[in-house]
């Protein structure tokens, strides 16, 4: 029926806009009974099919906003740990947790301790011959450390480990040489990082691989566990007998150690390092091995710009009694100028010819 009035009331108002304003009991008196002018009003938020109404109910979540007027002294403790099991969150702890990466051990582990001598004294000889038993003797320890690697990685050979470590040992050295502080990271551990790079700063270092004297082998091999069993980090320790030419200068350009001219033979015993665990764990240098029996170097000189000693000369006051006597006298001070200035030049000449002594100066 309200369908229907609203239907007839436009009809009316399209056909006879005049009609419907002045009035429509006057003009029409048979459609008075048809026609209700009483305003009817309708919701419009009401959505037009009502048969969804179930679903869009169900598209609005009601949740409990939290009070943040509330402190949380005010709140007891079983309130608030019924409030956290509610919402399933653990009671936070006392203390923090972090995670944390170990990609290499802090040192060397069981270090081999080299043989005194090594490098110049043959094997006929009898140190030389003492020196292959100790070393047959401690080999069963890396024959069982070389088996563990093996069953992490398949192709390892202790034959030919002495020419890859030798490419890393020398890309290692390379880097550091040309400071490239990034790109050395991936031959040298972590803790051989800082080693290596710390009197880097301010000099310049010229470093060249002749040759190897004796192809390089593995005279040492150990496999530890760190925290946990699983945990493998394994250490082999590579004999090299090299030629070396090392020449370092400081920021002025001076020659501070070695020379561009001069090779060495160098003999060292340097510690490779993998996480054998890892699955993508490299062989880095980890550190070098120095024997208690090899003598001190050597300190670098230290080089110092040398000044020579200037005499100050001395100003000598005028009291107030001779300022009147200076005005009177002016062509007199002049002259006398003249002779004090020719009489102090001569002394510093003279020191300056007869050598001084040089002083330091950072």
């Amino acid at each position: 029926m309200e369908k229907l009035v609203c239907a007839s009331k436009k009809l009316i108002q399209m056909q006879m806009p005049r009609v419907a304003t002045s009035g429509v009991r006057a003009l029409l008196p048979g459609l008075q009974n048809v026609c209700q002018l009483q305003q009817v009003r309708h919701r419009q938020t009401k959505h037009w099919k009502p048969e969804f109404k179930r679903l869009r109910k169900l598209k609005f979540v009601k949740i409990d906003l939290p009070n943040l007027r509330e402190k949380p002294e005010d709140v007891s403790k079983e309130e608030m740990r019924s409030r956290m099991k509610e919402r399933g969150v653990l009671p936070p702890r006392p203390w923090m947790e972090r995670p944390f990466h170990i990609s290499c051990t802090g040192g060397i582990f069981e270090a081999y301790v080299p043989p005194e001598g090594d490098g110049k004294k043959s094997i006929i000889s009898s140190s030389g011959a003492k020196q292959k038993l100790e070393f047959l003797e401690k080999k069963s320890k890396s024959l069982m450390a070389v088996r563990k690697i093996r069953s992490y990685e398949e192709n390892f050979s202790t034959d030919d480990f002495g020419a890859q470590a030798q490419e890393i040992y020398i890309a290692a050295h390379t880097h550091m040489a040309a400071k490239e502080k990034y790109k050395i990271r991936e031959f040298v551990s972590e803790r051989c990082y800082p080693e290596m790079m710390h009197n880097v700063k301010d000099k310049t270092i010229h470093w060249r691989f002749l040759q190897s004297l004796e192809p390089p082998r593995v005279v040492h091999a150990r496999v530890t566990e760190v925290i946990t069993k699983e945990n493998q980090f394994a250490q082999v320790t590579v004999r090299f007998h090299t030629q070396q030419m090392l020449a370092i200068y400081d920021r002025f350009g001076r020659l501070v150690h070695g020379s561009e001219i001069l090779s060495k033979d160098v003999l060292e015993y340097v510690v490779f390092e993998k996480h054998i665990s890892n699955e993508y764990g490299k062989w880095r240098l980890h550190d070098k091995i120095i024997p208690d029996w090899l003598p001190a170097k050597q300190p670098a000189p230290i080089t110092y710009r040398i000044t020579d000693e200037i005499v100050e000369e001395t100003t000598k006051e005028l009291s107030a009694d001779d300022q009147p006597k200076q005005l009177e006298s002016t062509t007199n001070q002049q002259a006398e100028q003249l002779k004090m200035s020719s009489a102090q030049v001569t002394p510093t000449t003279q020191t300056i010819e007869q050598g001084a002594k040089p002083t330091l100066s950072i």
